[in-house]
């Protein structure tokens, strides 16, 4: 048995995990980074980059069907979505960002590398595979989450899909279901709808794209339904395999059942931790009956222990760069054990869904605005270059303190919100006034004139 005496047990080698480990040392301490499963982030191996392949594909082909409203006539008949070719680039590319990662991950030293799984056997020691234990003062757990798939869904064997399956497709399904509208979901079903496949996105809940703002909400929900087939406040009561397709019996509000029948599911509705093979108990660590343990929120730091929760297992933001933040926050306060875990200030929260018209949101949540606060909204319908452009579609709503006009957040349904949501989580990390960010400069004709327009009405509220 090969036994590793380290400062920190970094468990999960994603991008919370590397980070970690990389910090740790910056911080002339010895760690060992453990891994399981495959190197290569979920960002680039199954989720940001792949899903924005596949979408950019669907974008071309979307802007052809587009094309005769500007005059511009195309025999549409002759157009062919060739599902092989669109896959082939999606995993080559694909590929090609993961590689990144993993030579990263080749760099680190041999030694501070181990593959297997980890599980605790104790409160200081880590037994990893059959091969090694690890005994560390402070362990970072950085394992990420796994899709929760619904009891009715168990009996579809390889017909009910995640993305984990998905991106690794030869070729692109007839046909399919996908569970959830959040950011996968429509994402996903959007980019599949638009490649020729027929999408039908299910959801138990009017929720959208994690939008909160209820105005902006019902917005998101008339303009998606105009394209896509969306089944809100639907539960699914039976699934089986019927030869190659599968058979979904629904229920929707009215208690109404229906049958869909399609070539598969994606399952895009939920998630939760992975750290069920850790052996928490071991470790004195109690889970709740999800799989959720009980840790603080700014520090990271599972109960009193010296463990800390970094990434998407913590279940507090599944970003690329937050997650990069939990690392080092992790990595930190692992390093400084047993001096009382710190709570650096975080980044302006920011959220972009990559769906057309793009959604966003940034700052507080509509649930968390104070009562004194006034907003500020504008309508896509009529916007300038939104026309010009004829992305003229949703809706912007902004938040400001109205004793003190600081800005406080925004949520948004629209063009460019992916630019929009960066403009506007800068404004709001440096706690500027509703006046301060109109005193900017605005070019015309630009999509920021609408912003402008929301700004304004703030005063007006």
């Amino acid at each position: 048995m090969n036994i590793l005496n380290v400062d920190v047990a970094i468990i999960g080698a994603g991008t919370a995990g590397m980070t970690a480990y990389r910090q740790v040392l910056r911080r002339g301490k010895t760690a060992v980074l453990i891994e399981d499963s495959h190197y290569g982030t979920t960002c680039a191996r199954v989720g940001c980059m792949p899903s924005k392949l596949l979408i950019s594909a669907a974008d071309h082909r979307h802007a052809i069907d587009e094309a005769p409203k500007f005059g511009i006539n195309v025999d549409t008949t002759t157009v062919e979505v060739d599902g092989v070719a669109v896959m082939d680039r999606v995993k080559r590319e694909r590929d090609r960002f993961v590689s990144f990662v993993v030579s990263d991950v080749e760099g680190f030293d041999a030694d501070t590398k181990l593959w297997g799984t980890a599980r605790f056997i104790d409160a200081n020691t880590l037994e990893v595979g059959d091969h090694s234990q690890v005994k560390a003062k402070a362990f970072v757990i950085a394992t990420g989450t796994s899709p929760r798939t619904p009891a009715a869904l168990k009996s579809l064997g390889d017909k009910l899909l995640t993305t984990d399956e998905i991106f690794y497709w030869n070729d692109l399904p007839k046909s399919i279901a996908i569970l959830g509208t959040g950011v996968i979901g429509m994402e996903i079903g959007q980019a599949l709808h638009r490649l020729g496949v027929k999408v039908t996105i299910i959801n138990r809940s009017q929720r959208i794209a994690g939008i909160q703002d209820p105005k902006v909400a019902e917005n998101a929900r008339s303009v998606f339904a105009e394209e896509m087939d969306i089944r809100f406040n639907t539960q699914i009561q039976h699934a089986e395999r019927q030869g190659n397709d599968v058979q979904l019996t629904l229920q929707d509000e009215q208690g109404v059942e229906s049958l869909l029948t399609v070539e598969c599911v994606l399952n895009a509705a939920g998630r939760q931790p992975n750290v069920e093979k850790l052996n928490l108990a071991a470790a004195g660590v109690t889970e709740d009956a999800k799989g959720k343990l009980s840790f603080n929120e700014q520090t990271l730091q599972v109960e009193n222990k010296p463990i800390f929760l970094a990434g998407d297992v913590n279940g507090l933001h599944p970003i690329l760069h937050e997650a990069a933040d939990d690392g080092r926050i992790a990595a930190d306060n692992a390093v400084n054990w047993p001096i009382a875990p710190q709570a650096p200030a975080r980044r302006c929260p920011m959220k972009v869904v990559f769906s057309n018209p793009q959604v966003m949101s940034v700052g507080l949540a509509f649930s968390q605005l104070p009562a004194d606060v006034r907003i500020g909204e504008v309508s896509f319908t009529n916007q300038g270059r939104s026309r010009v452009m004829l992305e003229n579609k949703g809706m912007l709503r902004v938040y400001a303190d109205k004793n003190s006009d600081v800005f406080l957040g925004a949520e948004m349904v629209g063009p460019s919100a992916e630019h929009l949501a960066h403009l506007l989580a800068w404004s709001a990390q440096q706690q500027l006034t509703i006046k301060e960010m109109l005193g900017m400069p605005f070019y015309h004709p630009v999509v920021e004139e609408g912003l402008r327009t929301a700004l304004r009405n703030t005063h007006s509220a």
